[in-house]
């Protein structure tokens, strides 16, 4: 991972929330709430919340005694993900890094992270924080993509990309968001971060778009990947999402468009 690939500001925050979230994140966030509901908890800490997609599941499925704090590294995303909640609700907000967390041990009971992980410059600090601040039986509840292979709209993109720029493509893809899947790997990390009971579930969705514009225009100016394109020159941001826009209507056809989205659910104790 590179610094840029945290680079969540300007214009992403909107077209994030906008495009990617229902494109990608919306049946996974109410996946992670629906387990986290489940476990009856207290106190909820979210890591990486981003704009808030887990934060409103977590909101609207839990009971309204339980605490829920939420937290992100991007000041703009979690600016943005209070958008979203009236005030004087039950909700915390704090930015807040997920390598050094700014609570006391044992806060929380379970501690909920939707497809951040992958961006943790090291993953072994940030699982020792969950785990330093879980409650004695707490679970540490977290997602991450699949290969990029199982994801049909991102793997389009990404090899579109690299035709573009043969000479310097961006890696953004398979470097981070889906460069974090192998289970042996992610259990051997979170057995050095001192946690058990690990359990692992691949978990796959169906992606729906109203044309193939707006999956392109979400990945390309949606995401860090933006800033790889930009850096790049010609041809630019605009004509390297309409290339790709064109590559998944060639795959996909015109008008709406689905394809497979799979990732892995962890849970830990």
């Amino acid at each position: 991972m590179t610094a840029s690939d945290k680079a969540f500001t300007g214009s992403i925050p909107q077209i994030y929330d906008q495009l990617m979230v229902p494109l990608i994140f919306e049946p996974y966030a109410q996946d992670l709430a629906q387990r986290t509901t489940a476990r009856r908890p207290r106190d909820v800490l979210e890591t990486a919340a981003g704009t808030g997609v887990v934060t409103r599941a977590l909101h609207a499925g839990l009971p309204p005694d339980v605490r829920i704090t939420a937290t992100d590294l991007s000041e703009p995303m979690l600016m943005l993900a209070k958008t979203h909640f009236a005030e004087g609700n039950r909700m915390t907000w704090q930015q807040a890094d997920a390598l050094a967390l700014p609570f006391a041990d044992a806060s929380f009971d379970a501690v909920v992270c939707q497809f951040g992980v992958m961006f943790f410059p090291d993953r072994l600090k940030g699982y020792a924080e969950a785990r330093r601040v879980l409650r004695p039986g707490g679970r540490f509840i977290f997602n991450v993509w699949d290969r990029i292979e199982h994801n049909a709209f991102p793997q389009v993109v990404h090899e579109t990309l690299q035709q573009l720029f043969p000479d310097n493509p961006p890696q953004f893809f398979t470097r981070t968001p889906h460069g974090y899947y192998d289970i042996g790997r992610i259990k051997a990390d979170l057995t050095a971060a001192g946690f058990i009971d690990i359990e692992i579930e691949t978990v796959t969705h169906r992606s729906r778009a109203a044309s193939s514009h707006e999956p392109a225009t979400a990945f390309c100016q949606g995401t860090p990947m933006r800033g790889e394109i930009e850096a790049r020159g010609t041809p630019g941001l605009a004509a390297v999402t309409q290339a790709v826009a064109e590559a998944l209507e060639r795959q996909f056809g015109r008008g709406p468009i689905e394809g497979r989205i799979q990732a892995l659910v962890i849970s830990a104790a």
